[in-house]
């Protein structure tokens, strides 16, 4: 009897890894290779280049025009370690800057700006 439970035991001990670690073509990404998704509202009247600032450096995402909302994917790269970074959006002929505090955000994650027509009231969320 105990040597049945011995050997039951041990083979629960040997496949239990095998069955748990089966991967499967098409299946999706590991989350820390999951894009961040950016969503930037823009209700201000003047086109708004937006940047990411992430590990002391400033990378240009994109351009939003004027009363639209754009939408970007962003590599996890741009986390790096700490994962964290900064938004900064400057209007397109004017001094006009918008800039949000340190966000933590996780590969997968979506970032939601919203700049308003003051971009010193602008607004941001992580989801």
């Amino acid at each position: 009897m105990r040597r049945a439970r011995d050997v039951l035991l041990l083979t629960a001990l040997l496949l239990g890894p095998v069955g748990c670690h089966a991967r499967h073509r098409g299946e999706a990404l590991p989350l820390e290779d999951a894009d961040i998704t950016l969503q930037i509202i823009n209700h201000h009247w003047l086109d708004v280049t937006v940047y990411v600032i992430h590990d002391g450096e400033r990378t240009r995402v994109g351009l939003v025009t004027a009363s639209s909302t754009q939408s970007f994917a962003l590599s996890p790269r741009l986390l790096g370690q700490s994962h964290e970074l900064s938004l900064l959006g400057a209007a397109v002929g004017s001094r006009a800057t918008a800039r949000t505090e340190v966000l933590i955000v996780r590969p997968g994650q979506r970032i939601e700006w919203t700049l308003e027509t003051d971009l010193r009231r602008s607004s941001v969320g992580v989801y």
